[in-house]
């Protein structure tokens, strides 16, 4: 039997390593990983990266910035990104940059076997002989991964933004982590920066999970965003302001919503959106149902052609909600 074959997983995600790391044990292959493009660049240098599996959406540096630097120092390294950012224009950039393959999230053994053999590449691989290890059960680490399902819903979601509003969708890495409702507050005055905002918020609740969707605009944003939805933006009165802001709330949390809670296999039902504050500060909260609690939070920011129109959206899950979500995310892995 010849050497394994070397090859990094580069993801910022502990649960999208282990899920390509379990995809790959029958293969002879020898692992190396790597938590954001600095260290799969370090470890191509080395030679431990004859085939790199490169995520996208990472800190410090992203799977872009990866392959243009493989590209423009001729690294020896057969790449195929894995990822949840499924915008055509980002497939059509990263083979741009030499990519080999795209396979979106979530990595399954059968979706790996299929993209391998349909890259030509089944044959430099070659079966793990003898019995092979059992992989351990992933360990629920709530924040990590409820980032990388949040990270696959926003890539989705940005996929259909991409087609109905004809911009490019810049994918910021997800925050997620728990806050009180003063840590809250916080967020909400660093998003907004010293522009007046406007927030609408939309409840929803399915079976066991419940909470508050925040979504914060800054004025600069909801006129270039009226403009991409077709809406003449010098020719809008307050209410047709309003209902404006109805539409892209709706748009923007309702296609997030319908992916993040497919993934999780969960029924979530809206209510009806309701603006909180108008052209003003970030709201008071303090009537919140939410005011008392330690909330589990996930924001995007999603940032829109030339990253000058963004808005941030906040989920913010209840307590009580932790128990069904961790069920949910078991079921995931």
């Amino acid at each position: 039997m010849s050497a394994p074959i070397p090859v990094i997983i580069c993801d910022d995600s502990q649960l999208a390593r282990n899920q390509m790391s379990r995809a790959l044990e029958h293969w002879n292959v020898d692992i190396t990983f790597a938590e954001h493009g600095l260290k799969a660049l370090e470890a191509i240098r080395q030679g431990k990266g004859h085939l790199l599996f490169l995520d996208l959406t990472m800190p410090i540096m992203d799977g872009y910035e990866v392959l243009e630097r493989i590209k423009r120092d001729d690294l020896p390294c057969i790449t195929i990104v894995v990822s949840g950012d499924v915008q055509v224009s980002a497939r059509e950039k990263v083979l741009a940059l030499g990519a080999i393959g795209f396979i979106a999230k979530p990595i399954s053994a059968s979706l790996l076997h299929n993209s391998l053999r349909d890259y030509g590449l089944l044959s430099e691989l070659e079966p793990q002989q003898g019995s092979v290890s059992k992989s351990s059960p992933t360990q629920i680490n709530l924040i990590d991964n409820v980032r990388e399902i949040a990270n696959i819903a926003m890539g989705r979601t940005a996929s259909q933004l991409a087609s109905m509003l004809h911009t490019f969708i810049h994918l910021p890495v997800p925050r997620v982590d728990h806050i009180s409702f003063p840590e809250l507050m916080m967020t909400l005055n660093a998003a907004t920066g010293n522009e007046p905002v406007t927030t609408v918020s939309q409840g929803f609740a399915g079976a066991g999970v419940s909470g508050e969707a925040l979504l914060v605009f800054q004025e600069s944003s909801i006129t270039e965003l009226a403009a991409l939805l077709d809406y003449d933006p010098d020719n809008l009165s307050e209410t047709a302001n309003r209902e404006v802001l109805m539409d892209i709330a709706n748009v923007l949390t309702g296609a997030f919503f319908a992916n993040i809670s497919g993934l999780l296999k969960l029924s979530l039902s809206r209510g009806t959106p309701r603006i909180l504050g108008f052209h003003c500060e970030p709201p008071k909260l303090d009537q919140s149902p939410v005011a008392d609690q330690k909330l589990l939070c996930i924001e995007i920011d999603y940032q829109f052609g030339d990253k000058n129109t963004h808005c941030d959206l906040l989920l913010l899950f209840t307590e009580d909600s932790i128990p069904r979500l961790t069920e949910q995310l078991e079921g995931f892995l």
